[in-house]
């Protein structure tokens, strides 16, 4: 489908030499976060169960790992100076950005693809297979998602930065979306009563809300109405 909402020219954007010290440092957490969240099953006790001592171990493990990244500057937002300056020039794409926005996708489709299952199956059956779903599914398709990355066919992971104005929108979008939708859901599963919450008609009550959450939240993406997700173009060619 024809793209016909607003756009950006790269030409026209100012270009940033140096990153601020508090724009590295805020850009720590979200990476804090794509890492935490990656052992899925772990992920899924913390939210059923609390935190435990796996999970402290853990996130003192990730906060040492992306520590050092911060400090080194091997992380996406986290460097000295932007490594993208043009969004249509064709240069490397780093190993530290290619590995960060492989699990960044993992953390963002995983988690939606299971909770979305997992919703529809017990909104059909009334059966309740979430644990079974993160105990058994969530590895492979995790594997599957990093071998996409390790070969490069998930936007911002290729072996080149050339279509990096039009990778990132698909990024940002998937970013917003989800977020809000497992945001949504989060809510839903503290608030709703549990004699709802328990049948099929809250499972779909909250099947109906997650997915349509997930599409308007795409769709306003789509339309470059979110932060970050308008194209960025070359700009335009004048020929004599």
């Amino acid at each position: 489908m024809l793209y016909t909402g607003p756009v950006e020219y790269a030409d026209e954007r100012k270009i940033r030499p140096r990153n601020k010290r508090y724009y590295r440092v805020l850009h720590w957490p979200i990476w804090i976060w794509v890492f935490f969240l990656a052992p899925g099953p772990l992920t899924f006790s913390l939210f059923a169960h609390g935190f435990s001592v796996a999970n402290s171990i853990w996130l003192g493990a990730v906060l040492v790992g992306t520590g050092i990244g911060l400090i080194r500057g091997k992380m996406p937002g986290c460097e000295p100076k932007p490594y993208i300056l043009r969004f249509d020039e064709d240069r490397p794409n780093p190993l530290y950005r290619r590995v960060c926005y492989t699990f960044a996708w993992n953390a963002v489709l995983s988690f939606a693809l299971l909770n979305l299952f997992g919703l529809a199956w017990a909104a059909v059956t009334g059966v309740w297979i979430m644990g079974l779903l993160y105990q058994y599914v969530y590895l492979p398709l995790c594997v599957l998602i990093l071998l996409l990355g390790l070969l490069g066919v998930l936007p911002r992971v290729g072996p080149s930065t050339k279509g990096e104005g039009i990778e990132r929108r698909y990024f940002y979008g998937s970013v917003w979306s989800v977020t809000i939708a497992q945001t949504l859901l989060l809510i839903l599963w503290k608030a709703m009563p549990h004699a709802l919450a328990a049948t099929r008609t809250g499972s779909a009550i909250k099947l109906v809300l997650y997915a349509g959450t997930l599409a308007a939240m795409g769709y306003a993406a789509w339309s470059g109405k979110l932060p970050r997700t308008r194209p960025i173009l070359p700009g335009e060619l004048m020929v004599d």
